[in-house]
């Protein structure tokens, strides 16, 4: 393609569409209310998942683990409809034609 097309921005989104862009509205509110006030609301949800963390709240547990650990790999195995594994390699063979009619 020697034509560069001019209905695409650098993001390779057609123009207009920002979706891409970093950040959002929401986000830009956010972090402001987040930082406001010395950090404040930041802290004190940090506080709420540190309490709710130390009372057993699973869903705590799991965040801080994620956050500190990596999310765990969801490992899968795969397997034939009788149970067998499946085959770690592959054979491939040439055979030569017996005809040699084209069409």
């Amino acid at each position: 393609m020697d034509k560069e097309n001019t209905n695409i921005n650098k993001r390779g989104a057609p123009l207009g569409n920002n979706n891409a862009g970093k950040g959002s509205q929401l986000s830009a509110l956010l972090h402001a209310a987040l930082h406001a006030d010395d950090r404040l609301k930041m802290r004190l949800g940090v506080e709420k998942i540190a309490d709710a963390f130390a009372e057993g709240e699973r869903w705590a547990v799991e965040f801080v683990f994620d956050r500190f650990e990596g999310k765990a790999v969801a490992k899968q195995e795969i397997s034939t409809v009788d149970g067998e594994g499946n085959p770690t390699n592959i054979g491939l063979v040439f055979v030569t034609p017996t005809s040699t009619v084209s069409e």
